[in-house]
């Protein structure tokens, strides 16, 4: 059971007194509210909803608390809490990648190094895409020639089937062409950025390679 004391001025006073009588709470703690006009050995429910004061038995302010919070101050506080993990979370995987990064590039040159093997890589089938689409043009050329003598009649199965054969070659080429090709500006942008971030990291810095070019390891800028 709460024990509500009512004080006047003389709070400390009277506290004191209190805290050599049998009243005192073994805790030897009250919380009051109210500028001190409340007071109990639990939080008295007059005090229930406002800002309330604990104090020890010779008066001592141990802690306050304020007022409960409004449904728009609690929306606020939700809202800057998760913005606050939000940035937290992202400078945590923000360190994860340089780490990552660091350990991935011993010095500069090896980012260029592995871009070009990368770009080495995307260029071969860009050309390999790009070959099979000029033979199949090719083929298809053979086909409409020889499709020239069928304008008025029925054009044969073979020649019909050559010519769809073609288009869908060229077709499906030119889609892994497209891709490629975006395969290749990803590359740049990403080993762009992995140099810039190295020298942000290091002070370290390399000149990006020319397309084609094979790096020189060690080689200073």
């Amino acid at each position: 059971m709460v024990s509500v004391l009512k004080y006047s001025a003389g709070l400390i006073v009277m506290l004191a007194a209190i805290s050599v009588n049998a009243a005192t709470p073994a805790s030897g703690r009250f919380y009051c509210c109210d500028g001190g006009r409340v007071c109990g050995d639990a939080l008295p429910e007059q005090c229930r909803g406002k800002a309330y004061r604990i104090l020890d038995s010779s008066g001592n302010l141990l802690k306050e608390v304020g007022p409960p919070l409004t449904v728009e101050q609690k929306a606020r506080a939700a809202a800057e809490a998760l913005r606050k993990k939000e940035l937290e979370e992202q400078a945590r995987e923000q360190r994860r990648k340089d780490q990552a990064l660091l350990d991935t590039y011993a010095t500069p040159q090896d980012i260029d190094l592995a871009q070009a093997k990368a770009e080495s890589d995307v260029n071969l089938a860009i050309r390999g895409a790009e070959d099979r689409i000029a033979a199949a043009r090719k083929q298809r050329k053979k086909f409409e020639e020889e499709a020239e003598f069928y304008k008025k009649k029925s054009l044969p199965p073979e020649v019909a089937k050559g010519l769809r054969d073609a288009d869908h070659e060229i077709k499906t080429q030119q889609e892994l062409l497209d891709v490629k090709k975006g395969d290749a500006a990803t590359i740049k942008a990403k080993y762009d950025a992995d140099r810039k971030r190295y020298a942000e990291l290091t002070g370290r810095t390399t000149t990006p390679a020319k397309p084609g070019a094979t790096p020189v390891a060690g080689q200073p800028r």
